[in-house]
This record gives structure tokens, sequence and C-alpha cells, in this order.
């Protein structure tokens, strides 16, 4: 699974108009099933979003996790992390996963946050959403559950 991960202020997602999801201080994860990920990848990646230290501790350094934090995340799916730029002008999307097991290990992620005691908003798999948020710093980590064992 790949994770865009921002630290924000704030965030929200909205379909038509409404919204769906919303956060304070916290992560915004764009996250993305990748054809081929095991079957723990949700749980493993979860793991390490929540405990990446990516927040200002008393000494101004980034020392502490959204859970040390008592923030929150906003996790939305978003295929386009899949995207092949290699060849051409239009983005390839052939590594993303199959939409049905795409949507359940996006769902796994989330639970698997819940599970650790994070407050978890979602968007709407396969859904036109828009996105907002205050990006604070601005922080913003790329992460691959296929980077670690």
């Amino acid at each position: 699974m790949r994770a865009l991960i921002q630290r924000v202020s704030r965030a929200e997602v909205t379909v038509e108009g409404s919204s769906i999801g919303r956060i304070g201080p916290g992560l915004l994860v764009l996250v993305c099933a990748m054809r081929g990920d095991p079957e723990d990848a949700a749980e493993k990646l979860a793991a390490r979003v929540a405990k990446l230290r990516i927040f200002r501790d008393e000494a101004d350094k980034m020392n502490r996790s959204v859970q040390d934090i008592g923030g929150a995340v906003l996790v939305v799916s978003q295929f386009t992390l899949a995207a092949d730029t290699r060849t051409g002008n239009r983005p390839g999307f052939s590594s993303a996963e199959a939409p049905e097991r795409g949507e359940a290990l996006y769902l796994r992620f989330a639970e698997a946050l819940r599970a650790l005691g994070l407050p978890v908003e979602t968007g709407a798999f396969g859904a036109d959403m828009k996105v907002s948020l205050v990006n604070d710093g601005p922080v913003t980590i790329w992460m691959d559950s296929a980077d670690r064992a």
C-alpha cells in the first residue's frame, strides 16, 4: 500500500457538497492499495503511520506521533498514487489494486488505525471527493508498505 501523509491543522472531505469526514489537528492520509499487496499490508502500514513522529515536541523537534498528541486521522482513498509516469504524457494506473480488493484494504487500513485507539474519519471509496486541508509545516511524507519488511 502507498500513503501520502500530511500533518494538518484541519482537513475535510466532501462528496456532492456534503461533508462526510472532518478532523482537527492530526493527519490526512491519502492511501492506495497496490496490486500484489499482502493481506497484512493495511495493518502494517497503519502501525507505521500511527507511530510516525512528525509532530513537534517541547524542543520544537519532530518527535511526537499522532497518538502522542491525541490527534485524529482522515483517511481518503486515492488510486492515483499508483500513477506510472515513466513514459508518455498520460499516467498509467495498472499497478493499483482492483477496486473490490482495493476498497477492502482501504477499509482495513482505517479499521487498523481505529484499533490503535485513533479517531478516524474516512472519505468514500471511488467517489468524486473534494478534500480541503491546512497543511501544518508543511509536512508531507510518502510511505510505501513495500519499502519495509
